[in-house]
């Protein structure tokens, strides 16, 4: 096996070089896809359908992109934005457009046009490159916004949506204008800023996150290659989108630091999408979220290994993992799946189980090279077993948000980033999640977690899904109400009712049953795919 090298261990919140040695180099994308170009020029870097593409082509198209973006006027700080599917084209627009010198802003396609304008005028963009799949939602997004971004068309040869063209450049053309030996303008220093990451959070206020260039590499190195221990004779799959940081590091940096092959699926990930891949394609490393693990473990198609004969390794993120879906997946796929937790502030994972260390129904342990502790209301950091928001320290965190002082000043506190999530660390120095800051509500005195409700409701056999809510009753008090949904073949009667209330007595306590229970088809979500709890309080008040 060959790896890159890195540097030495880093310390727990700095980049880990040493600026002042001799053979000093910025940990960036840039610097490691060139060398990697080099150590794996041959071997397969992108799978793409029926097509694939080695180090060595995906680093000249790259190159050609940041050599064309130059010489259509792109300089060093200009904002590319693209809304496109996870196809090649979103890899090298990572790298091209950092090569130019540019900061990359990944669209989530699943936001609304009003969303989508914002993001087009709040990060100044000058190139759009698209998919005729969003034409619709994107040219109602450019009626909206005052940004007058050159638009490029890109036309993926294995998957081509509906729609019409938006722009007067096609994609493959613009390619045509570059130069394969283009010597990109390298940042100015390792800080100057590379990504420009929106979060809606569970808010859908759009904040646009700004990361540098030694952020991908650090995750890549500290997740990527120490928790998980991707190699380069590993096959990834992700079936999270690279519009999320999550997704990005999974399918991109991790992948890409080594040498290993990373499988784009541009599709929704439904299970029958997903187990095609996983029969084709054979990965040895599958990355999800909660929900889609569950649609997985409920399909006919779910076999040992998810269909893959080489997996060796599951990785969940984007929410919680409640511990009996986590054990369901282990008994019916026959490997762990580690359940993490990141941000877009942080980029990617900093708390997660580890292999040989999975604790089903916690957030494992952090990543090393990260600190963590739990705070209270005071700042005052809490002790084992009380409830705290989590804060954390590392070489990942984001500069701020863009352009929105008051709101980076909130949550970039010096060295420390404030989550906004609830957490309960145990003795064992094994973290349990509780739900969101503004999530969380006192039944009798007592801080109860909507997610520990949801997780007991949800290990029940009839229930799908469910959310929690904190609600007044008759004289003023609040407590715990449901929303859930019922699997196929669950009939919503009084019998039912009552005996999820005795079920959620028996997991989580008998002060945190749900009082009222609300059987639903569906629950509201971020275009992320998070429940929105507060969607749900506003339709109770």
């Amino acid at each position: 096996m060959t790896v890159l090298q890195t540097t030495q261990t880093p310390a727990p919140y700095d980049t880990g070089l040493d600026r002042n040695a001799a053979n000093f180099q910025p940990l960036t994308p840039l610097s490691f896809l060139a060398r990697a170009a080099e150590v794996y020029a041959d071997h397969t870097a992108i799978i793409h359908g029926a097509r694939s593409w080695t180090y060595r082509e995906f680093f000249e198209r790259a190159k050609k992109l940041a050599s064309a973006l130059a010489k259509r006027g792109i300089k060093r700080g200009d904002t590319v934005s693209v809304v496109l599917p996870n196809v090649p084209a979103m890899l090298e627009a990572h790298y091209g457009v950092a090569m130019a010198g540019a900061v990359l802003n990944s669209v989530n396609t699943r936001l609304d046009a009003t969303i989508i304008a914002f993001t087009f005028d709040h990060g100044e963009a000058k190139v759009l490159i698209t998919d005729r799949e969003y034409s619709k939602t994107v040219k109602t997004a450019l009626s909206l916004c005052k940004a007058k971004p050159l638009v490029i068309d890109y036309d993926d040869p294995e998957f081509t949506g509906p729609g019409e063209r938006l722009g007067t450049l096609d994609y493959e053309q613009l390619l045509s204008e570059g130069e394969a030996d283009f010597a990109w303008l390298m940042p100015r220093d390792e800080w100057d800023a590379i990504a420009l990451n929106y979060t809606s959070g569970t808010t859908g206020d759009p904040k646009g996150v700004k990361h540098i260039h030694t952020t991908p590499m650090a995750a890549a190195r500290l997740m990527g290659q120490r928790v998980i221990g991707i190699r380069e004779n590993d096959v990834v799959f992700s079936a999270a989108k690279l519009f999320f940081s999550y997704g990005m590091g999974n399918a991109m940096a991790f992948p890409l630091s080594v040498g290993a092959t990373t499988v784009l699926l541009p599709q929704r990930p439904t299970p029958e999408a997903v187990f095609d891949i996983m029969r084709r394609h054979r990965p040895t490393i599958f990355y999800g979220v909660p929900t889609l693990y569950a649609s997985l473990l409920a399909h006919k198609d779910m076999t040992h290994g998810a269909g893959s004969d080489r997996l060796r390794l599951c990785v969940s993120a984007g929410e919680a993992l409640p511990g009996h879906l986590g054990k369901r997946w282990r008994a019916a796929a026959g490997v762990d799946v580690l359940d993490g937790i990141g941000s877009t502030e942080m980029f990617q994972t900093f708390l997660s189980n580890q292999p040989g260390d999975v604790r089903y129904g916690t957030t494992g342990k952090p990543v090393p090279g990260y600190d963590l502790k739990i705070v209270d209301e005071e700042g005052r950091e809490v002790a084992d077993g009380e409830i705290g928001e989590l804060v954390v320290r590392g070489p990942t965190a984001g500069e701020g948000y863009w352009n929105q002082r008051a709101k980076s000043r909130r949550t970039f506190a010096g060295e420390w980033t404030f989550t906004g999530d609830k957490y309960v660390r145990e003795a064992g120095g094994y973290y349990h999640y509780c739900g969101r800051t503004d999530d969380m509500f006192k039944v009798s005195g007592m801080w109860v977690s909507p997610f520990e409700v949801e997780a007991a409701l949800a290990s029940h056999e009839a229930v799908l899904e469910a959310a929690v809510i904190g609600k007044e009753d008759a004289d003023g008090l609040i407590k715990p109400k449901a929303f859930i949904v019922l699997r196929n073949g669950y009939a919503a009667d009084e019998r039912l009712i009552e005996t999820l209330r005795v079920h959620v007595k028996e997991c989580a306590g008998p002060w945190k049953y749900p009082r009222w229970i609300d059987v639903r088809p569906d629950l509201p979500r971020t275009a992320t795919g998070k429940i929105q709890r507060f969607k749900l309080r506003e339709l109770e008040s």
